[in-house]
């Protein structure tokens, strides 16, 4: 986890590679898993640190603009962690009046960002979204592998 964050929140060498198609089904099967297990989530979204949607499931947001909005938040909360001498940025969380923003490494490319409610528990919401982080990170390495991508900063 904190070396795809390191990856992610530092200066970007390439473009993200693309999933393939068939990785998607798996990816959207993680993301309603994780729904399930946390029911005051509003919402999940998928994108990679370029701020490209993948995939979502979130009524009421616009999944482009969280997306590109998220890769300019990994960048702020990276440099803000530097800055004050933290290391390397894990994750993000925003609370709002309304519920929590949290956004979690699953990959070297690839964030997951989730909506709440005000009552959830955030102990479990990181809890989980860490887990449906590393699984959606395996799947995606897992396809990566299979097709390497040339000129990707990590040689995959």
């Amino acid at each position: 986890m904190k070396r795809a964050l390191r990856q992610l929140s530092g200066r970007r060498q390439a473009m993200s590679p693309v999933l393939d198609s068939a990785a998607l089904p798996d990816i959207m099967g993680e993301l309603k898993e994780v729904r399930a297990r946390l029911p005051q989530l509003t919402g999940v979204l998928l994108a990679t640190v370029d701020g490209l949607v993948i995939a979502h499931d979130a009524d009421g947001v616009e999944p482009e603009g969280v997306a590109a909005l998220t890769a300019a938040a990994l960048g702020v909360g990276a440099r803000l962690a530097e800055a004050t001498g933290q290391g390397a940025l894990l994750e993000l969380l925003s609370r709002g009046e309304r519920g929590y923003t949290a956004t979690y490494a699953a990959g070297a490319f690839l964030v997951l960002t989730l909506f709440t409610g005000p009552d959830v528990n955030v102990g479990l919401l990181h809890f989980e979204a860490r887990r449906a982080g590393s699984r959606i990170a395996a799947l995606a390495d897992a396809q990566l592998r299979r097709a390497p991508v040339p000129g990707s900063p990590l040689g995959v």
